[in-house]
């Protein structure tokens, strides 16, 4: 049907806004929502209405003709935030100038909004999620209210991800608002989803064309509908790439409104003048959004590597490089962790050698020889060089085609490493950046993964005449399961060196417990800058002799001493501990009875969690050592943490907008009080007793007038007569991890690999401490009243503590079994435990919650075989078990 009628979408604040055939397009400000800016989200937590209200004027004054407000946030009272701010905003005249688009996937938001704004706005948005009813009650409250709105392409089923779904709830949805609710056709907006495109997935080639075709199709068949939309969406896979965003953005536009687009929600600094794309970059950007070559995401992807970080000159930077000999080529790829022309170059190489594996021994490894030089002098970083083994990667993988037609022995290498995260433990991401780190230095990696048993590990070391055999573990049980390989290995008189490392590892327990069970060498690695160091000289002929005799010496003494040291410590019987506990006044305190009692799950948005997340130990697991956001700005680290932190941002909100993992988890708050000095006893609403958990004293003789503490300290006896609560949790973000992961790896990224495993550790903790902030102020409500800053919760300034078996005041990773069958862990979020009692998936957090205003965090430090035989008999294991679980605790 032809658009004939001149009627048209009329909007207005102070003033109107026509949109007709002629505006061309009409720019909606995206910056006053509190899920698309961090600023704007801060400053509305914090009350700062007046320094909010500058950054609305500022998109007025930067062109926007609507401002999109969206006050949709988690730990936000959404509808006095959008109440107050639309307030204010009325008594702005160079705000209130223009049209207001309320945004809010609540209703009472959305008509809180819709009973202040001044003019006629805009409802952004409705959609037929969640049925007709709901869809027809809301059309016809706004339209009473006298607003245009924003449909979404989504009906009971879900988004619309097709052309044909876009079409088909778009015209359903017209044809109820037009005929069943009367609703003007000019105030009709449609959204029909604006989807990434570029993410290497299948399914999403056709994102924009499908957008484009849509687009046309309503403007022809739904008389007087526009089209609007979000278009930083599309370019959501480039994230930390602002001139490739920018041009996506440009030409997306370009085609978008050639085919009808009205409206949309762009940011004008990210937007790239269209003709002044650059020509080779618009042409890759084109093939993607208009999905014109099979392998356009993959060249936009290599492309895009030059244009990161570059400046309008940046095609000229490229080109300069490009004039070096071959060698300066494969080197500047290789330290820059390039690889657009990386397959160029090493075909060159190959065609003027000899043999094809001469590219890999000769001009890979002269690069990689300076990658190593720059990281071993503090040059280069860690982020930095597992993006070099990405480009290695891709460089070997070319030539082997060629290495196998020439294969005529075995191609040199600096050795054979085998690499296993030992068995009952998943952690891997330290082990995945060692054998990255390796890897780029000549040795050949048999990466076994986690959870492998020793005789596995063995008899793979024998099968491949391995030179090394590196150890990982993360929990405390592992440090015993790397003592029985160790002593498994010399029963069977096998002479290969072993690499240790890990979280729990230590120079002293390698010296101590592991070295004394082989003859050969074993040698501790406490991060991967040391790795290749230690690896080469337990190989290398002309060191070998020198460097083991002096590991062995070092060891011998350090074992030497630590053993003498802790004859020397002073320590109280178990009974003389618990004589001293810590003794707080329950005749003066009543506990805080819980609003709620008993078990419940959570599911919650990724997006809800990014605030909570805490950066410190993302920059800690790639060796960037500093505080955050302090080490963005530190001398030494701080360009690289910058760089390391942008690709984290990027991938982030990859995972946030399409949902690459699940954030949930489970928690219960039960009657509790202490029984029998240090067991806690937990009970239902009718007083039977349905758990008890163990705690650990401290027993080492400290200071006058020092308590030695237990957890059970911060729950009232049983004896005191007061009634107490005491809570648990599991919580996980790792389901999905490993098989993105795989992808990465498959694709020869193990930068991105590494990096998904470490967004999801992030993601589990911040889920932690977002699950902890609702019990403290509203399942439990003892904390009603806490308002903290972000900093704050991440300093862990409330009150009340969320302890974790394995950590230590609590290094009992037996108590997690307990956990699990009282909250049925398993069935309710998929968690498992591994027989060494490591949580699966590895992106998980389990833990206690106390809410006591005087607990706090300590350590239990060393411990006496009296403590450990009085634990065993309340656990009911042998006094063998016991010191199993607890030995790097044991006094000796």
């Amino acid at each position: 049907m032809s658009r004939t009628n001149k009627i048209h979408l009329q909007l207005s604040g102070l003033e109107p806004l026509l949109v007709t055939e002629e505006s061309i397009f009409v720019n909606v400000g995206e910056r006053t929502n509190v899920t698309g800016s961090r600023k704007f989200l801060r400053l509305i937590k914090e009350e700062k209405y007046e320094e909010a209200l500058d950054i609305a004027r500022n998109q007025v004054e930067g062109g926007a003709q609507i401002i999109d407000i969206n006050m949709d946030e988690g730990m936000l009272d959404g509808v006095h935030a959008m109440t107050k701010f639309l307030n204010l905003i009325a008594a702005e005249p160079d705000i209130a100038r223009v049209p207001i688009m309320i945004d809010s996937s609540k209703w009472e938001i959305i008509e809180a909004g819709l009973k202040v704004i001044q003019g006629k706005g805009v409802v952004n948005s409705i959609s037929l999620k969640e049925g007709e009813q709901a869809f027809i009650h809301h059309a016809k409250l706004i339209r009473r209210y006298g607003a245009a709105v924003i449909v979404m392409a989504f009906d009971e089923v879900g988004q619309a991800d097709t052309y044909e779904r876009r079409i088909e709830i778009c015209k359903r949805s017209y044809d109820i608002l037009v005929n069943v609710v009367q609703f003007p056709a000019a105030d009709i907006i449609f959204d029909p989803n604006i989807f990434p495109v570029g993410t290497g997935m299948e399914e999403h080639r056709r994102n924009a064309v499908d957008f484009f075709k849509a687009t046309a199709w309503i403007r022809e068949n739904l008389p007087l509908a526009n089209i609007s939309g979000g278009v930083s969406n599309v370019s959501f896979s480039f994230r930390g790439n602002d001139k490739v965003r920018e041009a996506m953005h440009s030409a997306f536009l370009y085609h978008a409104i050639q085919h009808g687009m009205t409206m949309g929600i762009v940011n004008p600094e990210m937007l790239e003048i269209y003709d002044e794309i650059d020509p080779t970059l618009l042409e890759y950007v084109e093939d993607v959004l208009l999905d014109r070559r099979d392998d356009a995401t993959e060249r936009l992807l290599d492309l895009a590597e030059s244009f990161k970080g570059e400046s309008k000159t940046g095609e000229k930077a490229v080109q300069e490089w490009r004039n070096g000999s071959l060698q300066d080529r494969l080197t500047h790829s290789l330290v820059k962790g390039v690889d657009e022309f990386i397959e160029v170059d090493v075909e060159e190489a190959r065609l003027q050698s000899e043999r094809a594996i001469d590219v890999i021994e000769v001009n890979l490894m002269a690069g990689m020889n300076v990658v190593g030089d720059l990281f071993g002098s503090g040059k280069m970083f860690l982020p930095q060089v597992v993006k070099s083994a990405r480009v290695m990667k891709k460089a070997v993988a070319y030539l082997l085609p060629f290495i196998e037609a020439q294969k005529d022995g075995q191609s040199a290498s600096a050795g054979k490493v085998l690499m296993a995260t030992v068995k009952g433990d998943v952690h891997d991401i330290g082990k995945n950046i060692v054998a990255v780190v390796l890897g780029c230095n000549n040795f050949e990696i048999i990466d076994l993964g986690v959870m492998v048993p020793p005789e596995r590990i063995i008899e793979t070391a024998v099968r491949e005449n391995v030179d090394i055999i590196g150890l990982s573990g993360l929990i405390t049980p592992s440090l015993d399961e790397m003592v029985y390989l160790a002593k498994e290995l010399d029963k069977l008189n096998i002479k290969i060196p072993i690499m240790i490392g890990g979280a729990t590892t230590s120079r002293a327990h390698t010296a101590v417990k592991i070295a004394p069970e082989y003859k050969d060498t074993v040698v501790h690695v406490n991060d991967a800058s040391r790795a290749v160091t230690v690896a080469s000289n337990l190989l290398q002929a002309e060191t070998k002799a020198n460097y083991v005799k002096a590991i062995r010496e070092e060891y011998d003494k350090l074992r030497d001493g630590y053993l003498n040291r802790s004859r020397e410590k002073n320590y109280h019987t178990i009974a003389g501990a618990r004589q001293n506990k810590r003794a707080l006044d329950w005749q003066n305190f009543t506990p805080v009875k819980p609003n709620f009692i008993g078990q419940k799950t959570i599911e919650v948005p990724l997006e809800a969690l990014v605030d909570f997340i805490d950066w410190t130990p993302f920059f800690q697991s790639w060796q960037l050592f500093g505080k955050y956001p302090a080490i963005l700005n530190d001398e030494v680290v701080g360009t690289e943490a910058t760089k390391l932190f942008t690709d984290a941002q990027s991938m982030l909100r990859q995972m946030v907008d399409e949902k690459w993992v699940e954030a949930k988890g489970v928690f219960g708050i039960f009657p509790a009080n202490t029984v029998n000095d240090d067991d806690i006893e937990l009970t239902d609403a009718n007083g039977n007793k349905i758990a008890q958990f163990l705690t650990l004293r401290q027993q080492s003789q400290k200071t006058a007038g020092a308590p030695n503490i237990a957890l059970a300290d911060f729950i009232a006896p049983k004896d005191s007569g007061k009634q107490d609560y005491m809570g648990c949790f599991c919580v996980t973000t790792g389901f999905g991890v490993d098989e993105k992961a795989a992808r990465f790896e498959q694709n020869l990224d193990d930068y991105n690999a590494i990096m998904v495993k470490a967004l999801a550790d992030r993601f589990a903790e911040a889920l932690a401490e977002y699950l902890h902030l609702r019990v403290r102020k509203e399942f439990w409500g003892y904390a009603a009243d806490e308002k903290l800053s972000n900093s704050e919760l991440i300093a862990e300034d409330y009150k009340g503590i969320r302890p974790a078996p394995g950590y230590p005041a609590c290094p009992d990773h037996l108590e997690k079994p307990t956990i699990f069958e009282l909250l049925d862990v398993t069935n309710q979020i998929g968690v498992t435990l591994t027989e060494s009692m490591a949580m699966w998936p590895a992106s998980s957090v389990s833990g206690y919650y106390f809410a006591h205003p005087e607990s706090k965090y300590f350590g239990l430090g060393k411990i006496k075989e009296d403590q450990v035989a009085d634990y065993a008999q309340r656990r009911g294991i042998s006094l063998e078990e016991a010191m199993r679980w607890l030995g790097p605790n044991i006094a000796d």
